[in-house]
C-alpha cells in the first residue's frame, strides 16, 4: 500500500480532533471529500469510561477456567 500526504488549508474543512499518525478514512461522494478519523482500538479503550472492575487474581482464575474448558475437555 502506497502512503500519501495531503495538505489542506484550515479554512477548507471543518476541523476534526486528530494527532500526527492517526488513521483517516478519505471518502469521495459526488463533489465532496470526506475525512473520517479511524479510532485506534487501544486509544479508544483507554479513553472509554470503565464500567467494571476485576482484580488480577480474578482475571487469572477466569483465564485458567476458560483454557481448561477449551483445551482439556
Amino acid at each position: 500500500m502506497q502512503k500519501r500526504s495531503y495538505l489542506f488549508a484550515k479554512t477548507d474543512f471543518k476541523p476534526i480532533k486528530y494527532s500526527r499518525g492517526d488513521k483517516l478514512l478519505l471518502k469521495v461522494e459526488n463533489d465532496r471529500i470526506i475525512l473520517e478519523l479511524v479510532p485506534d482500538p487501544l486509544s479508544l479503550a483507554l479513553k472509554t469510561k470503565k464500567w467494571t472492575k476485576i482484580s488480577v487474581e480474578e482475571f487469572e482464575e477466569d483465564s485458567e477456567r476458560e483454557q481448561h474448558e477449551l483445551y482439556e475437555t
